[in-house]
């Protein structure tokens, strides 16, 4: 049988396994072929590829070496950037004090001053101290593997998982993009060919979580999680929760994909026909500074134009009152119920509701509430932040619960929008938020629920 014969009995069958053998049949008869019509001498460099291939794309060693990987990437970006952000938020509280100065010296009024200082600046520089030093590290370092080729072995090794659960090997590319924003990673579905694969990376990604998102994860698995080590075993074990997080959003993502791929986006998954590059030296300098200036400013940019107005509009919620108490407090008053069904409380769901725009501020408007305050609140240590916590009920389940209801909420605003333009569809749009906001729901009800069977809160 020849390869135009052996290809048109590919496109006839429709059993995946069946595919499988035909497309693999393919392959063997073509490089037979290059072999009796092709003589060439293999490199150094070919037989260093072939090596490193056969090490990380086993089956045995190439999914234990991923996880080193992340966890190696993880452990740099947390160990890295405590203290370049602490020196970041020690700068912009600096300049706070000049610019509080001199609204008193030109009598400013004190909504004013609030309004753009405690709101609007705040707010902003908040967001720049906690993002901007973890994506200095995570986005150089990632394009780094990717520069040297590593990242194509990733999609080649998570092809086999994709395609048991009805999805597509590309979509291990937009999962690593969703590490840095779900909104770009949206954008960067147009790899995948198939439009029924598309769609499906497009509603799984959210469970990555994305940079907004590493700052709650990292601060609550260091004080709750972690909180019985010190020094460099303390970064270790905060970077072990963290790659759990990471690893059980991933399970998600596969277990969603399957569901949809049986129900609303049936289908047999396309080959993933890759063709890998050789191992190369990455040009470090040029690496880091191209990921720094292009993805690192651009993600921030982004967020801080978001978060810029929704930190203005914390301030006038919480600082106009009806009655005696200010609309913020009647809206945790409202979602109070619902947050302890979750082991979680009203404080907690309205920052999370407050912080659609951006998940970088969710954390600093949970500290707004709790303190009462009235305007967006940074603390001297994480000491205080913790005893902040416990004053207000917190246990390690309810660190835990809003672990897991951060890393499975509804996208943020710019990743819906990101969502609408790609899809053209409100439907999918609505399905994109309604299936992690139900999952983010579901998981910390029944881990409370489990929780206090057990007598553990």
């Amino acid at each position: 049988m020849n390869i135009k014969e052996l290809y048109i009995e590919a496109q006839e069958l429709s059993t995946p396994e069946l595919r499988d053998e035909i497309v693999s049949n393919l392959y063997k008869r073509s490089h037979q072929l290059c072999n009796e019509g092709v003589s060439y001498t293999k490199t150094k460099g070919d037989v260093r590829t072939e090596k490193l291939d056969s090490i990380f794309t086993s089956p045995i060693w190439g999914f234990p070496i991923m996880l080193i990987m992340l966890g190696a990437v993880f452990y740099l970006t947390i160990a890295g950037a405590n203290i370049p952000s602490s020196l970041l938020a020690e700068f912009f509280g600096w300049i706070e004090g000049y610019l509080t100065t001199f609204f008193q010296a030109i009598q400013a009024p004190d909504w004013l001053h609030g309004l753009l200082v405690l709101g609007l600046y705040r707010g902003s520089t908040w967001v720049i101290s906690v993002m901007l030093p973890p994506m200095a590290i995570f986005f150089p370092t990632f394009a780094l593997l990717e520069n040297y080729g590593y990242l194509p072995r990733v999609a080649f090794n998570m092809d086999r998982l994709f395609k048991h659960v009805g999805a597509h090997g590309k979509q291990s590319l937009t999962m690593a993009m969703g590490f840095g924003c779900n909104a770009a990673a949206v954008m960067s579905s147009r790899i995948i060919e198939s439009p029924r694969e598309r769609m499906l990376a497009i509603l799984t990604n959210n469970f990555v979580p994305c940079n907004g998102r590493w700052g709650t994860l990292i601060v609550l698995a260091s004080l709750f999680m972690a909180a019985n080590f010190t020094g460099g075993l303390k970064s270790l074990v905060t970077t072990g929760v963290i790659v759990g997080i990471v690893m059980f959003g991933i399970i998600v993502t596969f277990f969603v994909s399957w569901v949809l791929s049986k129900t609303a986006l049936k289908g047999v998954p396309t080959h993933y026909t890759l063709e890998l590059p050789s191992y190369r030296r990455p040009k470090f300098f040029d690496t880091v500074i191209r990921a720094s200036l292009t993805k690192s400013w651009t993600v921030l940019v982004r967020a801080v134009k978001v978060a810029a107005p929704a930190a203005v509009l914390t301030w006038v919620i919480a600082n106009i009152y009806i009655g005696d108490t200010s609309i913020l407090m009647h809206m945790v008053g409202f979602f109070d119920p619902f947050g302890q069904m979750l082991g979680l409380d009203g404080y907690i769901i309205l920052a999370f509701v407050l912080g659609l725009p951006a998940n970088e501020i969710v954390l600093p408007i949970l500290l707004m509430g709790y303190l009462s305050t009235g305007s967006l609140t940074e603390v001297d240590s994480l000491v205080d932040l913790k005893q902040i916590f416990i004053n207000q009920g917190w246990t390690w389940i309810t660190a835990l619960n809003m672990m897991l209801f951060s890393l499975l909420h509804y996208p943020c605003g710019t990743t819906l929008l990101n969502i609408y333009k790609e899809t053209k569809s409100k439907k999918w749009t609505l399905l994109a938020f309604l299936i992690p906001s139900v999952l983010a729901i579901l998981v910390p009800f029944i881990i409370f629920q489990i929780a206090q069977l057990l007598g553990w809160v």
